[in-house]
């Protein structure tokens, strides 16, 4: 799975703001008409994926939960959830 934070070199908390400055500071140096290096064309595409995907609330939700599972995010934080949930539930 595409982290696509990463392709922008953001947190998961990142606001919209956020995410519109990092795309075009990712855009003008990965444009494959700025930057001759062969691998700039696929950074510049991974950084509008992911600006696409991150800009529209509905794909970000549904990424955002789709990372959750895979705990990606931060995988102890996921467990402790998961743990007190179930104990919650328990007692």
């Amino acid at each position: 799975m595409k982290d696509h934070y990463a392709a922008l070199n953001l947190r998961s908390s990142a606001t919209l703001a956020d995410i519109k400055k990092a795309f075009r500071q990712a855009a003008s140096t990965h444009h494959p008409d700025r930057n001759p290096a062969p691998e700039a064309a696929a950074r510049f595409r991974a950084a509008q994926e992911a600006y696409d995907v991150l800009s529209d609330p509905v794909k970000r939700k549904a990424f955002d939960d789709n990372r959750q599972r895979n705990l990606l995010d931060d995988p102890l934080q996921t467990a402790q959830e998961i743990w007190q949930a179930y104990f919650r539930r328990i007692v």
